[in-house]
Order: structure tokens, then C-alpha cells, then sequence
């Protein structure tokens, strides 16, 4: 049973995590994690991520379903499988502190240097589908161990260049399968008990209808603001994970 004060914290991460997947196309782990790893114990939170995950990518899929480009993404899929396992029994066998602050870093670094800048950094072509699959296995990889798929493809295809809408359209099925790969690793690894059932059934009707509204705000936000929030996002996202870290 969860206290009032544990059962608000779970629930505001997942409308928060929700409302921004929807919109987003990515950070159910970002924002829920930094509720959820004060609220239950450390072992729940990454197969509760996934499976979260897994319910706000269905309703923002819905959001670019239309420019799905299921060819481009192929190679960062194909990584993405390489990479779950990979995750997934590291998640048995390593801290994830340390990760989790790499991270944090990272984020909060590309975001800051981004924002800093009056034409972003790209890189266009380089690296083909070769990097795309190596991008795929680092994401599938930390998908697999913390439920955190999602920044490096996006990152990745932010840098490549593009309309928004056709790199979400990349890095949200991406998200999608590998997360929902991820859970079933998880499952069958025995991390997704009948407590991490529990309390996901108690977060998905607050999920899937935060998502929703999430998805529908980002059909009305034009190109430049949209990429300026989601750099705000990872900046933000960065943040929590270094503050987890501080705050033991």
C-alpha cells in the first residue's frame, strides 16, 4: 500500500512524464524518474519507466502517424535491438548512479550549448547509416538499463537536420519498440514484479490522458518554438539526474 504523500509523487510524475511524452515524443523516464526515485524503491523504477513508456509513446505516435518513417529509422532500430539486452543485464549487474550523472551531463551540456547558439550545430549526412545504427545500439542500451531510449536518437537527428515533425517521426516508433523490447526483457528477467504491476496500472489512466492532451497542444506549436522546448526539455531532464545524484 502507498502512503497519501508516496501515491501524490507517483502520480504527478506520470501526468508530468505523460503530458511531455505526448508532446515531446520522448521523456516519460526523464521527468517521471525524478519523482519516482523518491518515492519508491530504486529496483522498481526502471521496469516501471519502461512500461509507462511504453503507454504515452502509443497515444503520441498517434500525433505523427502520418509521416512514419519506418525506413530511416531501420538502422536505429536495428542498433536498438542490438543494444536492449546489453542494458538490460547491466541493469542486474551495475550501479546506475554513475550512468544516470554521465547522462545528466551530457544533456545538460548539448542543451546549454544549443540554446547558447544562433544557428545550431549540425552535421547533415555524416556517419550514414552506420552511425544511425550505432546511435540505435547506445539508445537501445540505455533504454534497456534505466528506460532512457529516447535523448541520444532524438539528439542525434537533431543534429542531422530537418523539420521537426519527420525527426519525431524517426525517434518516437524508435521509442516505441525499444521500450516495449526493454519491458519484455525486463519481464522475463523477473524485474517487473507484482508491486511494479500495481503501481503501473495505477499511473496509466493518468498517463494515457496526459499524453493526449500533450499530443494535441504539439500539433498547435509551430517548428522554432517546438525545438527550442525540447532543448529546454533535456536541459531540464539533465538537471534532475545530476540533482538525484547530489541528493544521494
Amino acid at each position: 500500500m502507498l502512503d497519501n504523500t508516496t501515491l501524490a509523487l507517483v502520480l504527478i510524475g506520470a501526468a508530468l512524464a505523460g503530458f511531455t511524452t505526448g508532446f515531446a515524443g520522448f521523456g516519460t523516464g526523464l521527468v517521471a524518474s525524478g519523482f519516482w526515485f523518491l518515492a519508491l524503491p530504486a529496483p522498481m523504477v526502471p521496469p516501471l519507466i519502461a512500461l509507462a513508456s511504453v503507454a504515452a509513446q502509443l497515444v503520441g505516435v498517434v500525433a505523427v502517424r502520418k509521416v512514419f518513417a519506418w525506413g530511416r529509422a531501420a538502422p536505429l532500430l536495428l542498433g536498438g535491438v542490438v543494444g536492449i539486452p546489453m542494458g538490460v543485464i547491466a541493469l542486474g549487474l551495475v550501479s546506475t548512479d554513475l550512468l544516470r550523472t554521465a547522462v545528466g551531463v551530457f544533456l545538460l551540456a548539448y542543451a546549454s550549448y544549443q540554446l547558447m547558439l544562433a544557428n545550431r550545430h549540425r552535421v547533415g549526412d555524416w556517419g550514414g547509416r552506420i552511425m544511425d545504427g550505432l546511435v540505435g545500439v547506445g539508445g537501445g542500451f540505455l533504454g534497456g538499463f534505466l528506460g532512457l531510449s529516447g535523448p541520444l536518437p532524438l539528439i542525434w537527428l537533431q543534429l542531422k537536420g530537418g523539420p521537426s515533425n519527420q525527426q519525431r517521426a524517426v525517434y518516437q516508433p524508435f521509442n516505441l519498440v525499444v521500450l516495449a523490447l526493454a519491458s519484455f526483457g525486463m519481464g522475463l528477467g523477473g524485474m517487473i514484479t507484482i508491486d511494479v504491476i500495481r503501481v503501473a496500472a495505477l499511473c496509466l489512466p493518468v498517463i494515457l490522458i496526459c499524453s493526449w492532451v500533450g499530443a494535441r497542444i504539439y500539433l498547435g506549436v509551430s517548428e522554432t518554438r517546438f525545438q527550442t522546448i525540447v532543448l529546454l526539455l533535456l536541459f531540464v531532464s539533465g538537471s534532475i539526474l545530476i540533482a538525484q545524484r547530489i541528493m544521494g
